[in-house]
């Protein structure tokens, strides 16, 4: 596919796609939400959110030549959509990673709209734990906290090492 965008006009053109991907993915939430409640939509989110983890890391292994371990899982989690929209702050160091969400489009934009948190730390448990371990079998992934646990700087806190 060729769109023969000029530089300026493919950065807004990304812009643009993570904009409608991070529409979709919350339009489909709050129309699941509204029409069978909160528990069915957790519930089918996690499903997905599980499968997208393992197939966007298989696929950015695949493009990207993503390596296996911390530095890899850090490579390849950059590349995610979700990083890139949401911010994620990246820490590394020798033996982890610890990833912190300053801020939460989806919950902020819930709590804009009256709505309550909803309990994301399931979901993004198991589309972490399936991304880390498409990068590396030996990855084990930590949350410190997510919704529905309290937080105040950071919406949530993961810890990302290699098992022995």
């Amino acid at each position: 596919m060729n769109l023969d965008l000029k530089r300026n006009e493919k950065d807004e053109y990304i812009s643009f796609l993570l904009r409608q991907y991070r529409l979709v993915d919350a339009l489909w939430f709050l129309a699941v939400e509204d029409k069978f409640g909160l528990d069915i939509a957790v519930e089918l989110n996690e499903k997905i959110w599980e499968d997208i983890g393992r197939r966007a890391a298989r696929e950015m292994k695949r493009r990207f030549k993503i390596e296996e371990g911390l530095k890899g899982f850090v490579k390849a989690i950059r590349y995610f959509p979700w990083s890139i929209i949401v911010g994620y702050e990246i820490e590394e160091k020798d033996d982890k990673v610890t990833i912190k969400v300053p801020h939460c489009p989806p919950q902020e934009a819930r709590l804009k709209m009256g709505r309550k948190e909803y309990p994301c730390k399931e979901m993004h448990m198991k589309e972490f734990k399936s991304f880390a371990a498409e990068i590396d079998g030996k990855i084990e992934v930590k949350c410190l906290f997510a919704p529905p646990d309290k937080h105040k700087d950071y919406w949530c806190m993961w810890e990302f090492v290699i098992s022995d």
